[in-house]
């Protein structure tokens, strides 16, 4: 994938500390990260792994303790460059007692968007969504899927060039996790950079380029999502109108009982069989860090 850099970390590290100022956690241990404009990349890891953290410092709602992240060019703490950004929180944080159209002219509002623009904004956001149905209920009444989907519609307000999302399917049944990536693919085939966290291992393989695995604050596995699934030291052959003899023969012996192959490749494994196999790995070699492979991205 050819384009600009939208987002680098440079030996990010940010350690917690107690009332006393002593060193508490170190949540974050040298992170070294380069995501390019139009990928969709995906931040996984366990609990207290460091996602959330690299998304604040990102933000600018910390600051690191060593390192640096950069995010358009400019450095993290540079408010302006927020403009540009769409965050869409693990939890969603609105006021109850609006409704939709409501909550997304007031967040509009921040932006100074103007007004004919921001209507017409608004009732595309609040169909993309699908809460046309829902557009005049208060928020209090919304599910926890309904708030996600508000809550997107805002991380979108602002017609952001980076979205930041933290969780984004938490609480979507099945048909509304799917219009979910739907909806993070269409946002990368306009050209914008997504980068999200997410739990669930099988959403983050439908929809994400590369992924960056952490655990313990120390980046464990970096690369494309294809090429970490990849089991390279196999090889799987498809074929049809095969004969049940002829099953476990090689490529000539396929060939000579008219088989047709249709593929030779390299099965690949599933996300989380490599993520937990990363895990186990980082606990039993704690000082093992990871190396991104040289594949292009395309």
């Amino acid at each position: 994938m050819a384009g600009e850099t939208v987002i680098e970390t440079r030996a990010l590290s940010k350690t917690y500390r107690d009332f006393w100022g002593r060193p508490k956690v170190r949540a974050l241990k040298a992170l070294d990260l380069e995501i390019k404009q139009g990928e969709v990349f995906g931040l996984l890891g366990p609990n207290g792994s460091g996602k959330t953290t690299t998304m604040k410092l990102l933000l600018g709602l910390l600051f690191p303790t060593e390192g640096q992240a950069l995010v358009f060019g400019k450095d993290a703490s540079d408010v302006d460059k927020n403009q540009r950004i769409g965050y869409l929180p693990e939890e969603t944080y609105l006021y109850r007692f609006l409704n939709a159209e409501e909550t997304l002219d007031f967040y509009g509002r921040l932006f100074d968007i103007p007004h004919k623009v921001l209507r017409e904004r608004i009732d595309s956001l609040i169909q993309l969504v699908g809460l046309d149905r829902a557009r005049k209920r208060q928020l209090k009444e919304y599910s926890k899927g309904m708030a996600r989907r508000i809550g997107l519609a805002q991380a979108l307000i602002n017609e952001p060039e980076l979205i930041l999302l933290d969780e984004p399917t938490s609480g979507l049944d099945p048909i509304g996790t799917r219009e979910m990536k739907d909806m993070i693919l269409r946002l990368k085939e306009q050209g914008r950079t997504v980068v999200m966290c997410s739990h669930l291992l099988a959403d983050v393989q439908d929809v994400c380029d590369r992924i960056a695995i952490l655990h313990q604050g120390e980046l464990k596995e970096l690369g494309r999502v294809d090429s970490l699934l990849t089991l390279a030291d196999v090889t799987q052959i498809r074929a049809k109108r095969l004969p049940e003899p002829c099953i476990e023969e090689i490529r000539q012996v396929i060939a000579r009982h008219q088989g047709e192959v249709l593929t030779v490749e390299h099965p690949t494994t599933t996300l989380e069989e490599l993520f937990l196999s990363i895990v186990r790995d980082s606990e039993a070699r704690p000082g093992r860090r990871a190396v991104e492979s040289s594949a292009p991205i395309v």
